[in-house]
């Protein structure tokens, strides 16, 4: 088997070449490459080593393959530390991305060149991981220990020209790297310069107080995540503590970590995300459409949010309001946006106008006559929806795929009323649809395999976290939603409050508490839906009687000033409402329910097994693909904490028997109607299944 290192003699430059497609990953095949060019290196002629990627990218991190298996030699820190003892200067030539185990192998490097587009970081936090290989004890030390803590508790990778402002990267190389990288150590031999260890720097430590103020700062924005707050720590010691010592502080940190249900949680998610792209009855060699250019009916928020998610990919689009009046107020929020976008630093005034330059807007829908993708996205009424792709339907070129927006309609009733229904297809965008990055991909009965291919592969060009669902009310998430939202309705009017709910949520690591959630999207939302139901569909009455109070009292939520809470006009932090307490028990008398002390663990456990049970229901039924298509929905579009894995995952940890137990107390104890267990949960707890178990055996 060939060797995906390389090594050769040019001249005085003996270079190691790394060749493992696509990232170049730290494989164990390419550690004991560079392990033995390293070695040849030491005997032969060379003066210096330049260590180079083929391909489109340095080392970009470990390989995900070897993901939950036992490490084999040569091991990354010995790998690393062989390459610093290193009595040539080694050179680490650095483009596309260095990441992860990557970065880190350019940190034990003696000196660091890249090409201006090069990017460097540390991402292992967002796996509930500390760099494992030396990160934390090497980047202080050129850093210092603020900077090489905010970079390593981010995640978040850096541009060339701030590595070199930092002290990271010695040389930005124009031009070709090789080239560039092979005329710098060209110098550097000139020099005469000596290997330059970094084990080997002292940094000075930070001030107590300062220190503290970081572990503050951190714990804040970490909302109950370990890895963040073990990275402090470690780096701190290499201001402390000797290298050695600093080391072996940090292994004992990662084997925590990596033995931690945090990291397991979000190494879970890492290849749910992978997984959820994929879908098990299409091959992935499909062909797909040619997607160029993108219309969009409707030009409200959601609207606006959509174009500009095309638009800052490329894409033309066209905007379509039903008159001027509406066109120019939607464009107008696309403007303000972008403005927004500019002010806070994170685009330049010259790239937001060329994005914004790529949306055009009309009130003629024969303007949408040439596009390849047209969107609904007018508010939710079926009839208006239908009326809508009739036109579409007379409209558009053949072959043009045509998707709804909608939240939670009928896709099948939307389609059946083209003579096209295998071309339409849901896209199910999250607000604000510029930012966010889920996307539920909603497959119809008819929906055609290149439909559904296309609009997967064309989620991730415009930066979106695909997730696919079949057709249901609501499909995945907020079908789930609902359950989720009912208990929380209902632990308020059965003795909790809106603060208790919301504050056992958030400890939980939810982005926001469930009623805080309803005050942002607005009270109204949920209010206008129940409208168009009967009774019968509506749920039971006690899980809406005071959100339906607060609307009809003109309490939309943030929007109004007033909602669950009352937000302040200027900040919107919201505060609590006695008012709002008054109308829970006044509602809670009028429905004859006894007020009583409902502790966290009830809220918590009936908020999560409600939302998990419907979750079940919807494997069952075949709506969603795998268990973690739902965390991937639920992590990425609903907030809920990445560290926990998503609610699926969640259960597993829990375990099921635990969740068909407590159901089924709930059952007897609130209400039976509200409570009955997924046929799937009962079996899987009856065989002792896990979820992910179940999923693997499918």
């Amino acid at each position: 088997m060939t060797s995906p290192v390389s090594y050769s003699l040019e001249g005085r430059i003996g270079v190691i070449r790394i060749d493992n497609p696509p990232v170049n990953a730290l494989s164990q095949a390419v550690r004991a490459g560079i392990e033995d060019a390293i070695a040849t290196a030491q005997r032969d002629e060379s003066g210096i080593v330049l260590l180079i990627c083929e391909g489109r990218t340095f080392v970009a991190g470990a390989d995900i393959t070897e993901f939950g298996k036992p490490p084999m030699e040569p091991f990354l820190p010995d790998l690393l530390d062989t390459i610093e003892q290193s009595a040539k200067p080694v050179v680490a030539a650095l483009h596309g991305t260095a990441l992860g185990g990557g970065f880190e192998l350019a940190l034990a490097s003696h000196y660091r060149c890249a090409v201006a587009s090069a990017k460097v970081g540390l991402p292992e936090v967002k796996l509930g991981l500390l760099p494992g290989a030396g990160g934390t004890q090497r980047l202080p030390r050129i850093t210092g220990v603020g900077p090489a803590i905010r970079m390593m508790t981010s995640g978040a990778p850096i541009s060339a020209s701030d590595a070199l402002a930092a002290g990271i990267v010695d040389e930005i190389v124009d031009g070709e790297l090789e080239a560039g990288a092979v005329a710098w150590c060209e110098e550097l031999l000139a020099a005469d310069v000596e290997p330059r260890r970094t084990s080997e720097r002292s940094v000075d430590a930070l001030p107590e107080n300062e220190l503290t103020a970081i572990r503050a700062q951190v714990a804040k924005r970490a909302r109950g995540q370990m890895a963040p707050m073990e990275i402090v720590e470690a780096a701190a010691a290499a201001a402390t503590a000797s290298f050695d010592e600093g080391m072996k502080l940090e292994r004992e940190a990662f084997m925590r970590l990596m033995g931690g249900e945090q990291s397991a949680a979000l190494r879970h998610l890492f290849f749910a995300e992978r997984e959820a792209a994929k879908i098990s009855d299409i091959p992935r060699d499909t062909e797909k459409r040619g997607i160029q250019t993108v219309g969009i009916v409707g030009g409200g928020t959601m609207g606006g949010g959509i174009a500009m998610s095309f638009a800052n990919a490329g894409f033309p689009v066209t905007l379509i309001e039903v008159n001027d009046e509406g066109l120019e107020r939607g464009l107008g929020i696309i403007d303000k946006n972008y403005g927004i976008t500019v002010s806070k630093g994170k685009l330049s005034e010259e790239a937001a106008a060329e994005r914004r330059r790529r949306i055009v807007g009309s009130t003629d829908f024969a303007d949408l006559a040439g596009v390849d993708l047209v969107i609904e996205a007018v508010f939710e009424n079926l009839e208006l929806k239908q009326d809508i792709f009739r036109r579409l339907d007379e409209t558009c070129k053949p072959g043009a795929i045509l998707a709804t927006n909608t939240s939670y309609q009928d896709v099948d009733a939307i389609a059946s009323v083209t003579e096209r229904p295998a071309d339409v297809i849901g896209l199910h965008f999250f607000s604000p649809a510029n930012i966010m990055k889920l996307l539920e991909v909603v497959r119809g009965d008819q929906t055609a395999a290149d439909v559904l291919a296309t609009c997967m592969a064309l989620a991730k060009k415009i930066g979106k976290v695909p997730v696919m669902s079949r057709v249901c009310y609501g499909f995945i998430g907020n079908r789930m939603l609902q359950y989720y939202g009912r208990e929380a309705q209902l632990c308020v009017i059965e003795g909790g409050t809106p603060e208790s709910v919301d504050s056992t949520m958030e400890a939980f690591g939810m982005a926001m508490g469930p009623l805080a959630v309803f005050d942002l999207a607005g009270m109204d939302v949920g209010y206008k839906a129940r409208e168009i139901l009967p009774d019968d569909q509506k749920g039971d009455p006690r899980a809406y009687r005071v959100a339906d109070v607060l609307v009809e009292a003109g309490r939309l939520g943030q929007k109004t000033g007033a909602g669950m809470y009352r937000y302040d006009p200027d900040t919107r932090r919201r505060e609590s409402d006695p008012e709002v307490l008054t109308i829970i028990e006044r509602e809670a008398e009028a429905l004859d329910i006894e007020r009583r002390t409902i502790d966290e663990k009830e809220i918590r456990d009936r908020i999560l097994f409600a939302l998990i049970n419907e979750g079940l229901n919807i494997l069952d039924e075949g709506i969603a693909q795998r268990p973690g298509d739902i965390d991937v929905v639920y992590v990425y579009g609903y907030g809920f904490p990445a560290h926990r894995g998503g609610p699926m995952h969640y259960a597993d940890v829990v375990g099921l028997p635990v969740i068909l137990e407590t159901i089924q107390t709930f059952k007897e104890k609130l209400s039976s109607d509200n409570w009955t267990p997924s046929p799937l949960l009962e079996r899987l707890a009856e065989q002792g299944i896990s979820l992910s178990e179940w999923a693997r055996s499918r």
